[in-house]
């Protein structure tokens, strides 16, 4: 690539717009939700909650974030008209045309959901509060289903009218399981993917919405003049339902029309194990768990509480921290996925930086959690948890680089590597910090992956 071809941030697959806009819906609904009942007495309602907090709030809280997301993304984006929709409006076939295709696709989309409703089934945790409110998650998905089928019928017919190439990779699930002529063997492994992704980080997102929401909503407020170490709390609880809000709208919204369909789920063993430990019930860092690097440790409140100064600097950096990794969320709007390619992200924080969210969580985590301070005096559970740490840390350095691999695949990302190489600002900074020994890197190789 040329030197002028890599001073030029490609364009980013999604405006900052999207993401601000879910962001100032979730804002207004948080509003709304902490002054419930005041609202409703003046709207003529009286004897309503004071605040709405419970799981039902906390979903409506994923309407307002989502439905301002989608008017930013059609009216102002106009996503629907990208080509990476794979969408022509002016082509209208017939009903006749599609009604096979659409037909031998709905069986696969059903026989999809059969297959994850199976493995829900099975899996215990799912209907279990061990690690999170799953069984919340599948009373959700339990209510959805009859909708889900029943309007999956026109939905498909209606968009198989005017896709480029209708035959995608739920049609070929589908004709295999027919015994239909024409199927490939990649475009089922890669829908079976994408689908294995949603069904399984959805249930997760899902099963924390609730906690987060009701915990915002029920903030204290009057403890902002009593408690300074209550404010970066607040602050960091804050913008960790950002986060959770935001994701779960995007793992709900893969849709064509949105532009926001998954184009290719990562084929590597090596990514979906770098992903999978890190969520339940697989995850390796979580207490008693081989990577735990809390052992004997306290807050860092804790530590710094007889010293003020440095309390309000250490808080105030933890906000940060949190800031730049909920940004890094916003960012996506409704593209927001693990293991998927929904289009290349190059604005916001990923100006800084191709990982933001990684780089951020690991400094929040190794700030918050200071694992070489122990409560136990033994040098041993120090240097214990240190090495712990670094190797939690190691392991989102694998999922960056397996996600890496995975993206060199598109050409966009390629420019977006070569050019974030010379001119992003971590790259910068680590040349400089260096003297030039660290801070850039020859990319890798792209591997072919099929896109669907």
């Amino acid at each position: 690539m040329s030197d002028r071809a890599s001073s030029v941030r490609p364009a980013s697959a999604v405006g900052i717009g999207v993401g601000l806009s879910g962001l100032t819906g979730l804002a207004i609904w948080v509003m709304i939700a902490r002054n419930f009942g005041a609202l409703a007495d003046i709207l003529g309602f009286p004897g309503l909650p004071e605040r709405a907090s419970g799981p039902n709030a906390a979903l409506l809280g994923i309407i307002a974030c989502g439905a301002p997301m989608i008017l930013w993304s059609l009216l102002i984006e106009k996503v629907h008209r990208r080509p990476s929709a794979g969408i022509d409006w002016s082509l209208k076939r017939p009903l006749a045309d599609v009604v096979d295709i659409s037909i031998v696709k709905i069986t696969g989309f059903w026989a999809t959901w059969g297959l994850i409703a199976a493995v829900y089934a099975v899996g215990r945790f799912w209907w279990s509060t061990r690690f999170a409110d799953y069984p919340f998650s599948m009373q959700l998905f339990e209510i959805a289903l009859v909708p889900l089928i029943v309007l999956s019928v026109p939905y498909i017919v209606w968009l198989d009218r005017h896709l480029i190439e209708p035959k995608d990779g739920a049609w070929h699930f589908g004709a295999w399981i027919a015994g239909r002529d024409g199927w490939d063997r990649e475009m089922i492994q890669n829908h079976l993917r994408a689908w294995a992704v949603k069904g399984f980080f959805l249930a997760f997102m899902l099963a924390i919405v609730p906690p987060g929401f009701s915990t915002v909503v029920n903030f204290d407020l009057s403890e902002i003049a009593r408690n300074p170490v209550w404010i970066a709390s607040a602050l960091i609880t804050t913008m960790f339902l950002v986060d959770v809000q935001l994701a779960t709208v995007g793992y709900l919204l893969t849709m064509r029309p949105l532009d926001s369909h998954i184009r290719t789920a990562n084929p590597y063993l090596a990514g979906w194990v770098a992903a999978l430990i890190c969520y339940p019930p697989f995850t390796l860092m979580n207490g008693g768990g081989p990577l735990d690097y809390q052992v004997a440790t306290a807050s860092w409140s804790s530590w710094f509480a007889d010293f003020p100064a440095l309390l309000a600097i250490w808080g105030a950096v933890l906000v940060v921290l949190t800031g730049v990794y909920a940004y890094a969320t916003v960012a996506f709007g409704l593209r927001f996925s693990n293991l998927t390619h929904r289009g290349i992200l190059t604005h916001g924080p990923y100006k800084w930086t191709r990982h933001p969210a990684y780089l951020a969580k690991n400094a929040y985590w190794w700030a918050a959690t200071l694992p070489f301070i122990v409560t136990s005096g033994s040098l041993t559970d120090a240097l214990r948890n240190s090495a712990l740490m670094a190797l939690v840390s190691a392991v989102y350095y694998w999922r960056a680089r397996t996600e890496e691999k995975h993206l060199l695949a598109d050409p966009v990302y390629q420019a977006y590597y070569d050019w974030s190489e010379e001119n992003a600002v971590w790259r910068r900074f680590l040349r400089k910090f260096s003297g030039g020994r660290l801070g850039q890197r020859t990319r890798p190789t792209p591997e072919i992956v099929p896109a669907e």
